[in-house]
């Protein structure tokens, strides 16, 4: 690497990490403006603002919106070095354009790298702790009761209770259904299921009825154990527990609800695209940048930025609209996360073959 190429890196890390600590500045004023009366309503201690709210609140917000800071960092630096004649100079002595973003590419790189292992691993961990603080203190979002649940919690073994009460941990009229292949062999009612330990459930008042051919069982019984290898806090997993999960977890989720037959994964699917599609648009947004601000323009860099801000809103239009659509089940999860990106590369692969030329 040439001395240039270290001068673009720290002038586009440089740029990126500045414009995000005052961001996040300015955000966490924001917030605390915002959720103050709750700290003070709820006698909050200091310390547990910090550690379990603002200290994850820091990592989180920088990984949502590191693309676009990205895309603002490298039109703010580019269009003040072709302002200063610099990418002229750098030219004119023979380096080409292609060349030319190498050390860029380099830093996207940087940048992807981190996001992964931010959004993967370092986050679920930090986020489980801000969500709780919110949920405690913010606003509760925690479901005590869950009702119509169904789900196979093993192969061939259907599960369904009306309500099911979390603090207690005791479901009320349920039913257990066993096939082999398409045959129903065995369904078992209670008026109460509750868990014990060890994935070990008791029902209460339980009548169970077995198949054979043409020939049926009846059994009814006051108590009866059983195993299913299910335990209570699966049944009120919701969308926002996503954020709390690693990379490794959440894929094995999706696989293990998918085995079940549960519809409340289209939010975990999106959330697993989104962990690559995000830092992934570092490469595509960089693109995008340089092409857009490499060129000396009337009106220099005021003129760059207002376009990079239309572009930046519009990226986060996409992302959310596209997200809405995957939850309602009119796009698919893949799309949801990936039409950002697929959009504005369509946009960025032409204007950089302009400019290269």
């Amino acid at each position: 690497m040439k001395r240039l190429d270290w001068y673009i890196i720290k002038k586009f890390l440089g740029t990126f990490f500045f414009s995000i600590v005052l961001i996040l500045s300015i955000a966490i004023v924001f917030d605390l403006t915002e959720k103050i009366d709750d700290f003070f309503e709820n006698q909050v201690p200091l310390r547990e603002i910090i550690w379990d709210y603002y200290i994850p609140f820091l990592p989180y917000y920088m990984n949502m919106f590191s693309s676009l800071f990205i895309f603002i960092s490298v039109i703010f630096f580019t269009s003040k070095m072709a302002g200063n004649s610099e990418i002229i100079a750098i030219q004119a002595a023979g380096m080409s354009y292609h060349r030319l973003m190498v050390p860029y590419a380099i830093s996207a790189t940087i940048l992807f790298v981190l996001a992964v292992v931010l959004g993967g691993w370092v986050i679920p961990r930090t986020s489980e702790r801000m969500l709780s603080f919110t949920d405690r203190y913010v606003e509760h979002f925690t479901k005590e009761n869950a009702r119509n649940i169904q789900m196979e919690v093993e192969p061939g073994c259907i599960l369904y209770i009306e309500s099911f009460q979390h603090r207690s941990g005791i479901g009320y009229r349920c039913s257990i259904e066993r096939f082999e292949g398409k045959t129903l062999v065995m369904r078992t009612t209670a008026d109460r299921i509750y868990y014990d330990s060890l994935e070990c459930w008791h029902l209460d008042n339980y009548t169970q009825r077995t198949f054979s051919g043409m020939h049926e069982t009846l059994e009814r019984g006051q108590r009866k154990d059983i195993t299913m290898p299910v335990i209570p806090d699966e049944l009120f997993i919701t969308a926002q527990h996503a954020q709390q999960m690693t990379t490794p977890e959440l894929r094995h989720y999706i696989q293990r609800q998918r085995e079940r037959g549960s519809g409340n994964v289209k939010a975990f699917e999106v959330e697993w695209h989104k962990r690559w599609a995000n830092p992934l648009g570092a490469f595509i947004l960089t693109l995008l940048g340089v092409t857009m601000s490499s060129r000396r323009v009337r009106g220099g860099m005021g003129k760059n930025l207002g376009i990079g801000i239309v572009l930046t809103a519009l990226y986060i239009l996409f992302s959310t609209v596209s997200t809405t659509f995957s939850v309602n089940n009119v796009m698919s999860p893949f799309m949801a996360a990936w039409l950002p990106n697929i959009v504005f590369l369509t946009i960025s692969v032409p204007l950089y073959i302009r400019a290269s030329r």
